[in-house]
């Protein structure tokens, strides 16, 4: 298993859509293969052709609002001592999350594809939010499966579905979570593929939905990769990328452009889900040792017991609690490109309070995680060293949450 340069990882799959030749795959019904395929052999034609790149462009500059920011947290970086902080702020971009990327990537193809109906999945309801904003945008149809746990801790993000013109339909199998509604959201594409086009929210599913997804959200790093260049005037020697992992797309997106840069040079660090500290449930396969299993179509590291059974997960992150995790992450993972770690509910929260307390800047839960492990790591690195967190999506939905664990004024927004 190796990682090849001057080729996007996404490509790196073989005839059967595995990378490394064990993760990914197209484990689906025989109702699917046919518009699966006839997917595959759109997205391949459309990825490189400069009409369809154009479009894409323009939507994200003039509707997405692309670049969005990379700046100094100054005032974090003078508290915490060590290393640069930074973080990209890609929360800026219209809707408030990287998921708009995919989301109007998807929304094009289904327009491509003669096709006036979109379906999708959704934990934190980014993706949810993202998708129905779109399909708005381009005159489709919506329909949004979400766990019924899910709907309830993320509120702001159900009113926005909703307003937007998509059904919300509650998944109350299961652990009412993400992973449900994933499962539903297959389901009733079964039934209706014929009409409907299935946008996958994260870098998971069948190998033609993780490449979609990587190939939009990679926006970031594209955008990242320019703009460190006019700070510095070159590439630094030492930077770190962190990033939280759920699924695994607004990472994956994040890191893709700096693939080729040696390790040492350009660091890439995961952190997942690790759950409340009192718990023994988690949602971080690739930290604590998962094994394979198959999970929404695809092999990859799974949270599954002695019988292979999917275990239920636990996490104050409804974007990341999710018990697998992308193909990608898994690849990347066993050719040692990234580090993988977890940070605590609990540990989320602290770094929340400390960023919000010196830094203009207010990130979700699901990037707090990733803030957690970077200003711990920070504090024992050198002032040469660069470190990056991606900012990618903002805490209006967490609103709730945070004002239940933290009180009301960690829960102020403007």
């Amino acid at each position: 298993m190796k990682l090849k340069k001057k080729i996007p990882v996404i490509d790196q799959t073989d005839k059967l859509g595995f990378w490394g030749g064990k993760f990914g795959g197209n484990f689906c019904a025989e109702t699917l293969k046919k518009p699966i395929e006839d997917l595959e052999i759109l997205f391949n034609k459309l990825k490189n052709n400069k009409s369809f790149i154009k479009e894409r462009d323009e939507y994200f500059k003039n509707w997405i609002g692309v670049p969005t920011r990379f700046i100094k947290l100054k005032n974090l970086t003078d508290h915490i001592g060590g290393a640069q902080i930074w973080s990209k702020v890609v929360s800026d971009a219209n809707g408030g999350a990287h998921k708009i990327y995919n989301a109007t990537v998807h929304c094009l193809l289904a327009r491509r594809s003669g096709k006036k109906f979109v379906i999708g999945d959704t934990g934190a309801g980014y993706a949810g939010k993202m998708l129905s904003m779109a399909a708005k945008k381009f005159g489709l149809k919506c329909k949004i499966f979400m766990g019924a746990k899910d709907i309830k801790r993320q509120q702001p993000n159900v009113k926005a579905m909703k307003k937007n013109g998509a059904e919300v339909v509650p998944v109350y199998s299961g652990s009412q979570t993400l992973v449900d509604a994933v499962s539903e959201c297959m389901r009733y594409w079964v039934a209706n593929c014929d009409h409907a086009h299935m946008a996958v929210g994260s870098t998971v599913g069948p190998s033609i939905f993780v490449r979609i997804c990587g190939w939009s959200t990679s926006q970031i790093s594209r955008e990242l990769k320019s703009q460190i260049i006019d700070e510095f005037g070159s590439m630094p020697k030492k930077i770190k990328l962190y990033n939280c992992v759920g699924g695994g797309s607004s990472s994956f997106g994040f890191w893709n452009e700096f693939m080729d840069y040696n390790r040492k040079q350009v660091e890439f660090i995961g952190v997942e889900a690790g759950g409340p500290t009192k718990s023994k449930k988690h949602a971080a396969p690739l930290t604590y040792g998962s094994k394979i299993g198959i999970l929404h179509g695809a092999a990859q590291y799974v949270n599954q017991n002695s019988d292979g059974q999917i275990e239920e997960t636990e996490s104050i992150s409804a974007g990341l609690d999710y018990p697998g995790v992308s193909p990608l992450h898994c690849f990347l993972k066993d050719v040692k490109r990234a580090r993988y770690t977890a940070a605590s509910d609990e540990d989320a929260l602290k770094a929340y309070k400390l960023v919000t307390k010196y830094e203009n800047l207010k990130p979700s839960l699901e990037p707090s995680h990733a803030f957690s492990i970077a200003i711990k790591e920070a504090r024992k690195l050198s002032k040469d060293t660069i470190v990056i967190v991606n900012s990618c999506g903002d805490a209006h939905k967490d609103k709730a949450i945070l004002e239940k664990r933290l009180g009301k004024k960690y829960a102020k927004f403007n």
